[in-house]
């Protein structure tokens, strides 16, 4: 059957195109073309972002340390040294507020080094490279808010195992148990996006050093660590409405019964808070990062 005119023609231009100098084949033409702008290019791109920094954790050794093993044997090592005296004091076992406790240490944890990680990437220019990139300008940030929450989520399923083999158990039934995952995420969220802004801030600030003294004085002043009547009736107050004890409170209700309705709308109120105060800063430094190189 012979050709017809169109056919011929296409063939000609294509064969133009692969003729022209510096070109070694000819692209096909796309068959659908996307705004960088649009919902779905943010969700394609935040997603291999978030693949990136998966794979990156996953090989770095520090990153597995600070959120896997770290809390692991901090863990062991509070159930031999306290596990009895609080379960003593308090007439049950201690294991129900530290494994809680132990899974938003992880999670802290985790995002400061993750963090120290996005402080490496502006100061070697690859923030400045994606920027250059035909990307969803809010990619790079929302990947990596999702790659925070995947990481917590591995986090809490290792500490939430490690804590059974010391006696933890999960006894209101499947809803509760569900829902005592999810917890972590809230409370995740909310100190990723403030660690992320911090990461963010111009110059040499010792990011590491704030976040850690932070973390050490939330996992030694809640009442995961020891019952809150334990401390001065003054600091009570404080250690009982700190998000740390909030979302403890919650995890422990929630595992061994008691009330829940309290405790978890103070993680979230503390969380959605959070993010109101440091996703602006978060956006501007991101992008303050990106453009600097």
């Amino acid at each position: 059957m012979s050709e017809t005119v169109e056919t011929q023609q296409a063939r000609a231009r294509s064969r133009e195109r692969a003729g022209t100098p510096g070109r070694a084949f000819a692209y096909p033409e796309p068959d659908r073309i996307r705004s960088e702008s649009s919902l779905g290019v943010l969700w394609e791109h935040s997603r291999l972002q978030c693949g990136r920094l998966l794979l990156r954790w996953a090989r770095d050794p520090a990153t597995m340390i600070q959120a896997l093993i770290y809390p692991a044997l901090t863990l062991v090592m509070f159930r031999i040294v306290l596990g009895d005296s609080i379960t003593a004091a308090t007439g049950y076992s201690s294991i129900f507020g530290t494994v809680p406790m132990i899974v938003l240490v992880g999670a802290m944890f985790g995002s400061v080094v993750s963090a120290v990680g996005l402080r490496t990437e502006r100061d070697s220019g690859l923030l400045s490279r994606f920027h250059t990139l035909p990307v969803h300008r809010s990619a790079g940030l929302v990947g990596r808010l999702m790659a925070e929450m995947v990481r917590v989520f591995v986090t809490s399923l290792v500490i939430f195992a490690a804590g059974m083999a010391l006696g933890f158990r999960f006894t209101q039934g499947l809803g509760p148990t569900l829902l005592i995952l999810v917890v972590p995420l809230i409370f995740g969220l909310g100190f990723a996006m403030m660690v992320t802004a911090l990461a963010t801030l111009p110059g040499r600030t010792p990011l590491v050093e704030t976040v850690s003294i932070l973390c050490t004085l939330l996992m030694f002043f809640n009442s995961g660590f020891v019952p809150v009547m334990a401390y001065p009736s003054w600091l009570q107050p404080v250690v009982a409405n700190q998000p740390m004890s909030c979302a403890i409170d919650t995890m422990r209700a929630l595992a061994m019964g008691g009330p829940v309705a309290e405790p978890f709308l103070k993680t979230v109120a503390w969380s959605v808070g959070m993010v109101a105060v440091f996703v602006v800063p978060a956006v501007v430094g991101y992008r303050r990062s990106a453009e600097q190189n």
